[in-house]
C-alpha cells in the first residue's frame, strides 16, 4: 500500500511538473528561491528588505490595502509562472490537450510552489505583525484577509480571461490573421510541432492529476490530434503576447502618473512586479528561440552594454540646478592643481576667516566653546537619528549646542536629518511660531523614502524614461533621482527645496553653522567639497610655499570648479542626494566634465565626518586657539563604537572562501573609526587648546514602560523604517551612555 502511494505520487503531475522545473527551469527555481529567502528574512535582512514584505506600506500607512496589493501583484506573478511553465513545458504532457480548460488544469497541477509560497508568506507575516509591530489580531486579521482577497481577485480576473480565451480567441483573432499567421509565424507552429514530436519520443510519463475539482484522475491514455495539440499552444501564447502587452500599458500608466501618491504602489509590490516581467520574458524567450535563448539573452546584454558604453542608450543621472547644456569642463591633475594654488587658498581662509569672527562675536568676552557636528551616514535611520539627537541635545543646553556650532560635517542620512534641523533653526530665528522642537518634525523626517525610489526605478528608469520638468530655467530628466527628491523634500515639508546659495548669507553671518556636503568622486576618489563658500583651504592646511613635500589634493572645490555651470543654482536637495548615493538605489550623480565626474556617498571615505571636521580646524587651528576655550566634536552615530569581536566557528568552505572580503565589509566602518580616533589623538598634538569628544550613539534600547529587550531590533539600513525601528531609533537618547554623554556636553557648554 505505502509502495502504491508512493508511485502514485512519483507519477502525479504535480510532482512530474516540479521535477521538470528542476530539470530545466532553472531561472524559474532562482526566483522562486529568491522570494522564500526574502520573506523568511535569510536574505536583505541588513537591508531592510524581508519588511518590505511583511510590512508593506502604501500612502503612508501599513493597512488593509497596502496587503492587498501585496496579493494582487502575489496573484499576477503566480499568474505569470503558470504561463510561463505551460508554455516551455505543457508540450511534455500531450494528454493535457484533449481536455476541456487545459490551461486551469495545468495551473492547478502546477501549484505547490506558488501555494508553499502563499503559506509561507503568510505565516511569516503574521509572526512579524504580532512580535515586530505589536499589531493586535484585528489588524493582523485584515492583513491575511488583504493578502488573500488580493490573491483572489488577480487570480479570477485573469483565469476567466483564460476561461474565455482559451475558446473563442483563435476563432476570432487567429482567424482574421489567418493567412498572415501561416506566412509569418510558421517557425512558431514549426517549433510546436517540433516539440510534440519530441513529446512523443520521450514523453513524460504521467498517471494522474488533479482534476477541476481537486481529485486525483487517471490520465487516459490515447492518440491526440496533432492540430488540436497546436491550437492550444498556439491560443496560450498569443495569451501570453497581451498579458504582456497589459503589463506594459499598466507600467505605462504608472510611470506617466506616478508622482500621484495613489499611483505608487509599495516597494515590495513593485519588485515582485519587476520579477513577473522577467519571469514571463523567461517564457517568451523560451518558447521563440528554444536553445538558442541562452545566447539570445547575452547578445541582446551585451547589445545593451555597449549601447550604455557608447552613450546610444543614456543612463547618467543629473544633479538638478547644474548647467549640463554648457559643455564639460576640463578634469585633469593640472586644473586640480591651478584651483589650488596659494593665492587662492589664501583668498578663501580669508573668506571664511571672517565667518569665524561673526561666530565669535555671537559670544561675550570669555572665549567660547566650538562646537562640530559630525553625524553619520546610515539611511534613514541615520537621518531620524541625528534628528532626534540634535533635537534633545539642542533643548537639553538650551539652544546652546546650535548656537555654539561652526561647521556641520558626515555623511548620507545623518547631513539630511541635521540640514532638515538647521533649517527649522534658521526659520525660528524669523518666525518664533516655527518650533524645531516639535515632535511633528520628528514624524516628518521618519517617513518612507523608498517606495517612491524602487516605484521609479521600475516604471520609468526601465520603461519610461521620457519625461522631463523644469528647474531654475532648466529641463531634466524625471528618473529615480528625482522621486528620492521630491519625496525627500515633501518629508521635510518642504523646507530644504532651495539652491545651495541660499545659505551664503547665513552661514556667512554665522545665524547657522556651515554645513560641507562632501561625497566621493569615484574617478580617483578625491572628496567634492560642495558649499556655498569656497573651500580649496580644506586641501591644506599650509599654503605650497611652505610645505615641505609635494601634497596630493585631497579634494575639489565645487563651486569654484563649476562656476560657469551655474554651481550656486545646485538643488540644496540635489547635494543632499549626491552624499547619500546608496549603490544601486539612490543613482549615482554624474556631472559634466571631461572625463565625467562619477560621484558616489561621502560614506566610502569617512562615514562619521570626523576628518572633514578637522581638516577645518586644522586650517583655521592657531585663530581657533586664541579665540576659544576649546573645540567640542559632537559625533552623532548610527551605531555604537566599541562592538565585541565575534567568534567565527565551524566555518564552511563557502565561508572560508567569503570571509576576507566579507570582514573587511563588515569592518569597514569599524576601520573608520579607528582611523578617525588616531586622527583626533594627532590633533591633540597639533592644536593648542583642548579638545572634547562627545559620542551620541544609535544602541537599540528598549522602552521599560512599552517594550521588553526582546522587542527591539537593530534598524535596517535602509530609506524606509518600520513602526517598531522608529520607536528604537527615538528612544536610544535614554540610553545611559548617551544620557552621561549629554550630561557631559551640557557641562561643558555651561
Amino acid at each position: 500500500m505505502p509502495g502504491n502511494i508512493f508511485t502514485k505520487l512519483f507519477y502525479s503531475l504535480p510532482f512530474r511538473l516540479l521535477l521538470s522545473q528542476v530539470k530545466r527551469g532553472h531561472v524559474l527555481l532562482l526566483i522562486w528561491f529568491l522570494l522564500f529567502a526574502v520573506v523568511t528574512g535569510q536574505l536583505g535582512k541588513y537591508l531592510g528588505i524581508p519588511s518590505l514584505f511583511l510590512d508593506p506600506e502604501y500612502l503612508g500607512r501599513v493597512n488593509f490595502l497596502s496587503f492587498f496589493i501585496m496579493g494582487m501583484v502575489i496573484g499576477g506573478f503566480a499568474t505569470a509562472y503558470h504561463i510561463t511553465c505551460y508554455i516551455v513545458d505543457g508540450y511534455r504532457f500531450t494528454f493535457l490537450g484533449s481536455l476541456t480548460k487545459p490551461f486551469t488544469r495545468f495551473s492547478i497541477n502546477n501549484s505547490l510552489l506558488p501555494l508553499a509560497f502563499l503559506l509561507v508568506y503568510l505565516f511569516n507575516v503574521v509572526n512579524y505583525q504580532l512580535y515586530n509591530e505589536d499589531a493586535g489580531p484585528i489588524e493582523v486579521f485584515w492583513a491575511v484577509s488583504g493578502v488573500l482577497l488580493g490573491f483572489v481577485v488577480m487570480t479570477l480576473l485573469l483565469y476567466i480571461y483564460f476561461w474565455f480565451t482559451n475558446k473563442d480567441i483563435f476563432k476570432i483573432i487567429a482567424y482574421r490573421f489567418d493567412q498572415s499567421l501561416k506566412k509569418n509565424v510558421r517557425a512558431t507552429r514549426a517549433n510546436v510541432m517540433a516539440r510534440l514530436v519530441l513529446a512523443k519520443h520521450k514523453p513524460e510519463k504521467v498517471k494522474y492529476y488533479l482534476d477541476l475539482n481537486l481529485r486525483a484522475t487517471p490520465v487516459n491514455d490515447r492518440v491526440y490530434d496533432k492540430q488540436e495539440v497546436l491550437k492550444v499552444f498556439d491560443q496560450n501564447h498569443l495569451n501570453l503576447v497581451f498579458i504582456e502587452l497589459f503589463i506594459f500599458v499598466i507600467l505605462l500608466l504608472l510611470g506617466i502618473f506616478r508622482e500621484n501618491e495613489i499611483f505608487q504602489i509599495p516597494a515590495a509590490a513593485s519588485a515582485v512586479l519587476f520579477l513577473t516581467i522577467v519571469i514571463m520574458f523567461t517564457g517568451a524567450f523560451s518558447y521563440w528561440f528554444r536553445s538558442w535563448s541562452a545566447a539570445i539573452i547575452i547578445g541582446l546584454l551585451i547589445l545593451v552594454n555597449m549601447g550604455v558604453k557608447y552613450n546610444v542608450l543614456k543612463s547618467q543621472y543629473q544633479a538638478f540646478g547644474l548647467n549640463y547644456a554648457n559643455g564639460r569642463a576640463p578634469y585633469n591633475l593640472e586644473v586640480i592643481k591651478a584651483q589650488n594654488n596659494d593665492s587662492i587658498i589664501i583668498h578663501d581662509r580669508q573668506q571664511t576667516l571672517q565667518t569665524l569672527k561673526n561666530w565669535r562675536a555671537k559670544f561675550g568676552v570669555r572665549p567660547p566653546k566650538m562646537v562640530f557636528l559630525a553625524v553619520s551616514g546610515g539611511g534613514q535611520r541615520s537621518s531620524l537619528w541625528t534628528f532626534r539627537a540634535l533635537q534633545y541635545a539642542d533643548s537639553l543646553t538650551a539652544g546652546k549646542l546650535f548656537n555654539h556650532a561652526i561647521l556641520i560635517t558626515g555623511a548620507s542620512g545623518g547631513l539630511i536629518g541635521a540640514a532638515f534641523y538647521r533649517e527649522l533653526v534658521l526659520r525660528n530665528k524669523a518666525n518664533p511660531a516655527i518650533n524645531p522642537l516639535h515632535p511633528r518634525y520628528l514624524a516628518s523626517i521618519a517617513n518612507d523614502n523608498l517606495n517612491p525610489i524602487i516605484f521609479s526605478f521600475l516604471v520609468n528608469d526601465l520603461f519610461v524614461k521620457f519625461q522631463k520638468f523644469e528647474y531654475k530655467g532648466k529641463k531634466y530628466l524625471k528618473d529615480r533621482g528625482y522621486s528620492f527628491e521630491e519625496q525627500l523634500n515633501k518629508n521635510t515639508r518642504y523646507l530644504l527645496d532651495k539652491p545651495l546659495s541660499a545659505y551664503a548669507e547665513a552661514e556667512a553671518s554665522a545665524q547657522i553653522p556651515m554645513m560641507v556636503i562632501a561625497p566621493t568622486i569615484i574617478n580617483d576618489g578625491r572628496k567634492l567639497f560642495i558649499s556655498p563658500h569656497h573651500l580649496s583651504f580644506m586641501n591644506a592646511g599650509e599654503i605650497r610655499a611652505h610645505r615641505t613635500f609635494d601634497k596630493l589634493v585631497e579634494g575639489i572645490d565645487f563651486r569654484r570648479f563649476y562656476a560657469d555651470y551655474d554651481a550656486d543654482s545646485l538643488r540644496f536637495l540635489s547635494a543632499l542626494r549626491m552624499g547619500a548615493t546608496f549603490p544601486y538605489v539612490t543613482p549615482n550623480v554624474t556631472l559634466p566634465s571631461n572625463p565625467p565626474m562619477e560621484i558616489m556617498d561621502a560614506g566610502i571615505t569617512d562615514n562619521f565626518g570626523i576628518s572633514d571636521a578637522l581638516r577645518f580646524l586644522y586650517a583655521y587651528r592657531d585663530w581657533i586657539a586664541r579665540n576659544t576655550s576649546g573645540v567640542i566634536i559632537v559625533s552623532i552615530r548610527d551605531s555604537k563604537k566599541e562592538i565585541g569581536i565575534e567568534p567565527r566557528q565551524n566555518l564552511s568552505l563557502l565561508d572560508k572562501i567569503s570571509t576576507p572580503v566579507q570582514s573587511v565589509y563588515e569592518n569597514f566602518a569599524k576601520m573608520q573609526s579607528i582611523t578617525n580616533d588616531s586622527k583626533i589623538e594627532y590633533a591633540s598634538a597639533w592644536f593648542n587648546n583642548q579638545i572634547d569628544v562627545i559620542n551620541l550613539q544609535y544602541v537599540p534600547t528598549y522602552d521599560p514602560a512599552h517594550q521588553t529587550p526582546a522587542d527591539v531590533h537593530r534598524a535596517a539600513l535602509s530609506w524606509r523604517l518600520t513602526g517598531k525601528e522608529k520607536q528604537s531609533v527615538i528612544f536610544s537618547i535614554h540610553s545611559k551612555p548617551n544620557q552621561k554623554a549629554l550630561a557631559k556636553l551640557a557641562g561643558l557648554l555651561h
